[in-house]
């Protein structure tokens, strides 16, 4: 049978999709300065290694900024970064929940290769990214970076695993999947703010402090190039905004009562609460965290050679505006992996483009290394590849599939084509280009199609861990 390479299906992928939800007035007015992606003609040799700014927000839905056409939410600091930069339409996180998207951007493979990256997500102290494995901090480290992460951590918690056991220099946040905005009550029942691994007092809304320790870091004067992981919790659950500090004491309160960790679970989930008002309020908080720590940036001088990257760790949650994508997070449908993503390094790359490239989590991670001029660890190969080329080079994407396994669901990426396989292990095969809502079901018309992405998916999943019974 004749292999379905990336080219013959591929193309500007995702570009229907973006037309059709581009009628808010945000993204229209905004659409016609935005062109195809071209690299920008190339510069001189040898010139200064980037500064690395990652940003993370958490839950964040695909359409749920304003310029990839959320119709009800306001984010113009990121709206302007887009503009500044390369917006992508086509993006994707490692997996449909937190940790293992997380490990798959911290170590830039599938989060199958390693026993933490089977949690989906990590909820016990047994569970972690192992220090011994290679990160794209311990990489960046050993490349002459200072390395740094604020906010959610969620790969492990003390005492085994912790950003300062797998490379960052400094940590200042949460451990933990989820906290209480304001008592930082966490997962585990427990107080979760730390600074390195100490707990550190702070009773402020919790986007208003990891906001604050980033100003800090990105102002100060660096005499080495950094890398800045900037993880959010925001838009996440429980759902409360700067001014929910009444209601944030009540989830407290049932948190310091409960029993079990279900009955913390219950709490943090906050079943009986928010809205789509609430949500969208949350959404804005994080646009203007963002810009603060842009504005820093700026002022700091180092603005022009910093590449921003901004992402979200999964698809959206049950306030989440994903249209026209089905599903949400949890699952392997696009509305559960297809999340904004935004590329801006003046330095290196123009504005006002768009790029409808399919591309991973661990894309990324592969990408900032190089672009750092560090090299993976040859004893844990990369499942990522590096746009450096596309970027900087206008070199066409490393062909290969996009892969990604849950408990729950299984899928495969090749150009256009999408296999996914739901939880009652009946197999699906949608064209995106045509589709992106995934409801026409095309696996009974193109069984060879099927076929061969299904034999792909499983020869990948081959090479990664079981999970256990």
């Amino acid at each position: 049978m004749t292999e379905i390479s990336r080219r013959t299906f591929g193309g500007l992928v995702g570009g229907g999709a973006v037309t059709a939800v581009a009628g808010t007035a945000t993204a229209a007015e905004a659409a016609p300065a935005e062109q195809p992606f071209r690299a920008r003609p190339a510069a001189a040799k040898g010139g200064r290694r980037p500064n690395l700014l990652v940003i993370l927000g958490d839950d964040l839905g695909w359409a749920d900024l304003s310029s990839y056409g959320a119709p009800h939410i306001r984010t113009p600091n990121l709206d302007r970064l887009a503009r500044q930069g390369v917006r992508f339409t086509d993006a994707y996180s490692g997996s449909a929940t937190c940790s293992p998207t997380r490990f798959s951007l911290y170590t830039g493979r599938y989060p199958g290769r390693t026993k933490g990256g089977l949690a989906e997500p990590i909820a016990n102290r047994t569970q972690g990214l192992d220090p011994n494995h290679p990160t794209l901090a311990s990489l960046l480290k050993k490349a002459g970076y200072s390395t740094a992460l604020i906010g959610k951590w969620h790969c492990g918690w003390l005492p085994d695993f912790s950003p300062t056991r797998s490379g960052w220099d400094e940590f200042f946040g949460n451990h933990g999947g989820v906290l209480e905005y304001f008592s930082k009550l966490g997962q585990l029942g427990e107080y979760d703010l730390y600074e390195g691994d100490a707990e550190y007092k702070d009773l402020r809304y919790y986007t208003e402090v990891l906001t604050e320790r980033a100003v800090e870091y990105v102002g100060r004067d660096h005499d080495r190039p950094w890398l800045l992981n900037l993880n959010f919790t925001t838009p996440h659950w429980p759902w409360l905004a700067e001014d929910d500090a009444e209601t944030g004491a009540e989830i407290a309160a049932k948190i310091r009562a409960a029993k079990t960790q279900a009955e913390v679970g219950r709490a943090l989930n906050h079943y009986d609460g928010g809205s789509v008002e609430k949500y969208a309020q949350m959404v804005e908080s994080l646009d203007a965290a963002v810009g603060e720590v842009l504005t820093a940036l700026r002022r700091s001088g180092q603005e022009e050679n910093t590449l921003v990257l901004f992402a979200s760790d999964n698809g959206g949650e049950r306030y989440s505006y994903n249209w026209p994508l089905s599903g949400q997070k949890f699952v392997l449908l696009e509305g559960g992996i297809r999340v904004p993503t935004i590329v801006r390094w003046p330095a290196r790359i123009d504005g006002h483009q768009v790029s409808h490239e399919p591309n991973v989590s661990p894309d990324w991670t592969a990408t900032l290394l190089e672009l750092a001029g560090a090299r993976p660890d040859p004893a844990y190969p990369l499942d990522g590849k590096s746009l450096a080329g596309y970027l900087l080079r206008g070199e066409p994407v490393p062909e290969h599939d996009l892969f990604w396994r849950v408990r729950a669901n299984r899928a495969l990426r090749r150009g256009d084509w999408k296999y996914y396989q739901d939880a009652a292990k009946t197999d699906h095969l949608y064209n995106l280009a045509a589709d992106a809502r995934e409801q026409a079901d095309l696996a009974a018309d193109r069984p060879e199609v099927l076929a061969e992405l299904k034999a792909a998916w499983e020869r990948t999943a081959a090479g990664l861990l079981p999970y256990a019974d």
